[in-house]
């Protein structure tokens, strides 16, 4: 399967099933288009750390998830060249959401932010520079 703009939402769910990490922790994609993709994940005893608190990788992962979904729906393969992560608060709720927004796509580069919250709680933000294959 080859992925593209005009794929339905579970065409994209099926593509993206093949990142086996994310899929494997449980985390789905509830919103795609170019530039834009919404990501969640019901939060459970595997993704909490010896303290009782979600890992940090939880929250890179949904992000870095976030990001591939919408920096490959343009039509141009992307990868993640160089992220950065801000811890702001702990989650406290039973879910985590990964809202990744396009600030500049240009030819060779492009920008992404991904906001991670957990009950409309800013847990962190991933600021993302991918690299259009």
């Amino acid at each position: 399967m080859e992925l593209n703009e005009s794929m339905s939402l579970d065409e994209i769910r099926v593509f993206f099933s093949n990142d086996r990490f994310a899929s494997d922790a449980g985390m789905m994609i509830e919103d795609a288009r170019p530039g834009y993709a919404l990501c969640s994940v019901e939060l459970d005893e595997r993704h909490r750390n010896a303290m009782g608190g979600v890992m940090g990788g939880v929250y890179f992962t949904i992000a870095d998830l976030a990001f591939a979904v919408g920096s490959n729906l343009g039509g141009r393969p992307t990868v993640n060249v160089h992220s950065s992560i801000q811890y702001l608060s702990p989650a406290k709720g039973k879910r985590l959401t990964a809202e990744a927004r396009c600030q500049k796509d240009g030819r060779s580069l492009c920008f992404y932010e991904v906001r991670v919250s957990s009950d409309e709680r800013l847990c962190a933000i991933v600021t993302i520079t991918g690299s259009h294959l």
